[in-house]
């Protein structure tokens, strides 16, 4: 009975994780305020879209409204307002939070699968219709 109110216990916490992810408190200055130089806002935007949200499944940083997003957001405006190039921005949060964060990972050991499966997932289906047709010619 205490192991089965311990496992309850554990689930409900585990499912109010999502609900309680984002704190009350404002979002950060530039989260959605843009810069006043329209050249550097362009190109916050242009980074923004290419970043992925470390919390939402699959929406890019300009896209998300997640807290760490609008952190993520105001981060880039910040960076790029004082000078930085989209470039160094980009490098400066890959170099934090690994290629996770990119849309376009680069390639590397740890990424190789990642550009060789979907070249790998077309051979097979190519090679599985090829069969395919050679068995309905001999029919």
């Amino acid at each position: 009975m205490r192991r089965l109110l311990s496992l309850l216990a554990l689930a409900m916490l585990t499912m109010t994780g999502p609900a309680l992810a984002d704190s009350a408190r404002p979002p950060a200055r530039l989260a959605d305020t843009q810069l006043p130089d329209p050249k550097q806002e362009a190109e916050a935007q242009a980074l923004m879209v290419t970043l992925r949200c470390l919390v939402c499944q699959g929406q890019s940083i300009a896209d998300s409204n997640a807290e760490m997003a609008g952190d993520m957001r105001a981060l880039v405006r910040r960076q790029i307002s004082q000078g930085s190039t989209p470039t160094q921005v980009r490098d400066w949060l890959v170099a934090r939070y690994g290629d996770y964060v990119t849309y376009d990972p680069p390639l590397s050991a740890a990424t190789l699968p990642l550009w060789i499966a979907p070249i790998a997932f077309i051979a097979i289906g190519l090679a599985l219709a090829r069969a395919s047709f050679k068995r309905r010619r001999r029919v």
